[in-house]
């Protein structure tokens, strides 16, 4: 199996709605998210490419432009959620999946990492 891994960083901020949550984790605050990208497929198409990486780096642009610099929690796709970084993944992998349509690629993982520990991921088929 083919792998492409395209990867993007930025700053965002949000707060966590859940009951008891840890200390400082409600009340808003940034963290310098990085999002990787990583797509899956048997085959290659006529260019001998997975995906198009200019096409995944437009994406990831948008993530940029809807994302960055932004409080998670105001945002509709949060709206109802508590925007953990699992959720997050979550919206990504939604987002990206409309906008890069490669036939060869038959599963996305987003990961998001929340800082140089932790992160979380979602992972499906397309």
């Amino acid at each position: 199996m083919y792998e492409v891994t395209v990867l993007e960083r930025l700053v965002a901020q949000h707060f966590l709605t859940v009951p008891n949550p840890p200390v400082g984790e409600a009340e808003p605050h940034s963290h310098r998210f990085k999002i990787e990208l990583t797509f899956r497929g048997d085959a290659l198409n006529e260019f001998d490419y997975l995906v198009n990486i200019d096409d995944v780096e437009a994406a990831l642009a948008g993530l940029c432009d809807r994302y960055a610099d932004t409080l998670l929690n105001d945002l509709p796709e949060f709206d109802g959620y508590n925007p953990s970084v699992e959720r997050f993944a979550r919206v990504v992998w939604d987002r990206v999946t409309d906008e890069v349509t490669d036939d060869t690629v038959a599963e996305l993982t987003v990961t998001i990492w929340e800082d140089e520990q932790a992160n979380a991921a979602y992972r499906a088929p397309v």
